[in-house]
C-alpha cells in the first residue's frame, strides 16, 4: 500500500512539474521565430519585421521595455489603448484608432 501512494505521489509532483514547464510555450508569442513586433504610427495596429530589418513604412519600433511578448502580456494589453506618432510620443488612443 505505501508503494501505491509512493507512487501516485510522484505521479502528481512529475504532473505538476511538466504543467509549470510546459505553460511558458502554451502562450502564443506575438511573433514567430526570426520576427520581432512593431506598431503602426498613429494607430493600435501591429505587424511583424524581419530581425535585422528595419521597420516598414508607417511603421516604428517599440520602446525599449515596452515590446510586447505573448499575446494578451501587459505590454501587449497596454499598445491596444495607446498609440507612437511619428516623433515617438506616446499618448491614448482615441476612438477608431
Amino acid at each position: 500500500m505505501r508503494n501505491i501512494r509512493r507512487g501516485a505521489a510522484l505521479a502528481a509532483v512529475g504532473a505538476m512539474a511538466f504543467a509549470t514547464l510546459t505553460a511558458c510555450s502554451m502562450e502564443d508569442a506575438v511573433c514567430g521565430g526570426g520576427e520581432y513586433p512593431v506598431q503602426a504610427v498613429g494607430s493600435t495596429g501591429s505587424a511583424c519585421t524581419a530581425k535585422g530589418k528595419e521597420p516598414p513604412k508607417g511603421y516604428v519600433r517599440y520602446p525599449e521595455g515596452k515590446v510586447p511578448k505573448t499575446v494578451g502580456d501587459k505590454w501587449d494589453e497596454y499598445w491596444n489603448t495607446h498609440v507612437i506618432d511619428k516623433n515617438g510620443h506616446i499618448s491614448e488612443a482615441r476612438d477608431g484608432q
